[in-house]
């Protein structure tokens, strides 16, 4: 996606700190892994991180909790996240042993056929307390609230969404100043950030089960997210950095083959986890646009540019995943074909769900290959330095 530009030399960004959008994505995530790799290597080997603002939601949140923990040593907190990425593997972020996957399919026949007589539907189809054990281990919550407490970061936000309120909530920890937000369908609640507001963030429909807190139960961020760069912007950006999870100019449709026979099940949930994680925040991104459109307008009352750089995958991560199907536990890709979502039919799905190195190293190289292509645009972009009309977009791609 390229927009159209409208930037006027004596027009600049709010004035405000950088911030870092880490959209939600699965296993995709890795892809912004191997960005902020290349951002890292481009930055002297101790600074600190460049994003005084941190928000995340989905599995990017993991990445944006991981970043505030450790803001004096930006590299090394990237290095511990690659780590971790490219040593994933799938039972460590749900139980996908033969054992299990047969328990929760008796379990859901039982509970259809009894009509929740003899079992109770399960919360969901897969079990991801490994997911919460190796996320207990890794990401330390006190070191995040310290970071706040010294000034280290403004403020970092993770995205749920509130099942009885029907409403995006932005959890934040931040500066003092800061204070919370109420719109119509999304809002920003101050909070002591904790384990069970990483899992709500994480907590996908039907995949993983819902996160009790305060009383409500939460799942995915990226539910009900309409201005998924809100939180950013309430929480004071002047700019931001958005590394998202499809490729350019990939609208996440299926391709001829598929589409010449009805869609599997395994292809209509690939297709909403697609829509789920991407839609929004290339529709966000549009609007912002025409704000800093009317921002630039001698008339314009109140309003200031917000700059956003955009960093998307060079190419396509289904063809990527495809290649790596093979590497799927037997039991995931039995669950695969039964969905209709193995091999090239299910390329979407796998896409998300694939938590294996062989995967995820590859979207960590292609990541930072992307990065270091964009070395001048994040250059600029974290240092402050203004563009240049009529050579440097807004919204760049």
């Amino acid at each position: 996606m390229s927009a159209t530009q409208h930037q006027h030399q004596h027009q600049r960004p709010r004035a405000g700190p950088c911030a870092l959008v880490l959209t939600g994505g699965g296993a995709r995530s890795a892809y912004q892994v191997g960005v902020l790799k290349a951002l890292s290597h481009l930055m002297p080997k101790r600074a600190h991180c460049p994003f005084p603002i941190v928000t995340g939601t989905s599995a990017g949140a993991v990445s944006a909790a991981v970043l505030a923990a450790h803001p004096l040593r930006f590299r090394a907190a990237v290095q511990n996240l690659e780590r971790v990425w490219r040593g994933f593997h799938v039972d460590q972020v749900f139980k996908s042993d033969s054992l299990t996957v047969l328990r929760t399919g008796f379990h859901w026949l039982l509970a259809l056929i009894s009509g929740g007589y003899l079992a109770r539907p399960p919360q969901s189809l897969l079990d991801n307390s490994p997911l919460r054990a190796l996320l207990a281990r890794r990401v330390d919550f006190g070191r995040i609230a310290a970071a706040v407490n010294s000034g280290a970061i403004d403020a970092l936000a993770l995205s749920a969404t509130g099942y009885a309120s029907a409403r995006s909530v932005a959890f934040f920890d931040g500066a003092e100043s800061i204070g919370p937000w109420e719109r119509v369908l999304h809002s920003g609640e101050r909070a002591r950030l904790t384990l069970d507001h990483l899992m709500a963030s994480l907590a996908v429909p039907f995949l993983f089960p819902p996160v009790k807190i305060a009383g409500q139960f939460f799942g995915d961020g990226a539910m009900r997210q309409l201005a998924p760069l809100s939180p950013a912007i309430h929480l004071g950006a002047g700019r931001m950095l958005v590394i998202g999870v499809r490729a350019q100019g990939d609208r996440g449709a299926l391709n001829r083959m598929e589409a010449m026979s009805a869609p599997t099940a395994g292809q209509i949930f690939g297709f909403m986890l697609d829509t789920l994680f991407n839609d929004q925040i290339q529709a966000d991104l549009e609007r912002l646009e025409r704000v800093n459109f009317m921002a630039d307008r001698p008339e314009a009352d109140g309003l200031q540019r917000v700059e956003a750089t955009l960093i998307l995958p060079s190419k396509d991560l289904r063809q990527i995943a495809a290649r790596h199907a093979a590497d799927l536990p037997r039991s995931l890709r039995t669950l695969m074909r039964t969905m209709g979502a193995y091999n090239t039919s299910g390329t979407q799905l796998m896409s998300y769900l694939m938590f294996e190195s062989s995967y995820t190293r590859e979207l960590i190289e292609l990541g930072y290959a992307d990065g270091m292509a964009r070395r001048h645009d994040l250059l600029r972009f974290t240092s402050g330095s203004p563009a240049v009309s009529g050579q440097e977009p807004t919204i760049s791609v």
